[in-house]
């Protein structure tokens, strides 16, 4: 406890690369929440002990499909009801849950546990430059109370660059039905 600031945790854990699961790194955070106001994202301080595998060849062929692709994409339901991620979406659905972890970092009190469930929606927008926009409506699992939030992002991304939510939501639980 830090009087009158918040609570921080030490944290030490292990991370596991996506693409290859037998590459792990040590990681030791710090994470601070705020006392009192539930619009500040807790501050967070982490060292990685190695790095993970490069993942720009991946990254381009992804890039270059969805770029070659004479419509933009649109898909649903990612991963199904079976929990079966088709594998052509599967960097749709890795993407969606890297912005999602940005959502949740900044949603997230003492007292939440989100979780990524389901893309319920995705839809490609066409830009004249050289980043990939989606559009996203996610479900996210809020596993304290069993809740179930839509919520909305707009993600831009290159393989050079990066990720950036340039926009996100909470949705109101009629935008299920």
């Amino acid at each position: 406890d830090i009087i009158d600031v918040g609570h921080k945790y030490y944290l030490e854990l292990v991370l596991e690369d996506i693409l290859d699961k037998d590459s792990t790194v040590n990681c030791t955070a710090e994470v601070l929440y705020h006392l009192g106001s539930k619009n500040i994202a807790p501050d967070v301080q982490f060292t990685l002990e190695g790095e993970l595998k490069n993942a720009d060849e991946a990254d381009n062929v992804f890039y270059n499909r969805i770029r070659s692709l004479e419509k933009e994409l649109v898909a649903e339901n990612i991963p199904d009801s079976h929990g079966n991620v088709p594998p052509e979406m599967e960097p749709i659905h890795r993407l969606a849950w890297v912005a999602a972890g940005y959502v949740i970092w900044q949603n997230s009190t003492e007292n939440t546990k989100f979780h990524l469930a389901q893309i319920k929606h995705v839809k490609q927008t066409k830009r004249s430059d050289e980043y990939l926009e989606f559009d996203y409506m996610i479900l996210l699992h809020e596993m304290v109370s069993q809740e179930i939030i839509p919520w909305q992002m707009t993600v831009l991304w290159h393989p050079q660059h990066g990720v950036q939510v340039t926009q996100d939501s909470r949705q109101p639980k009629h935008t299920l039905e």
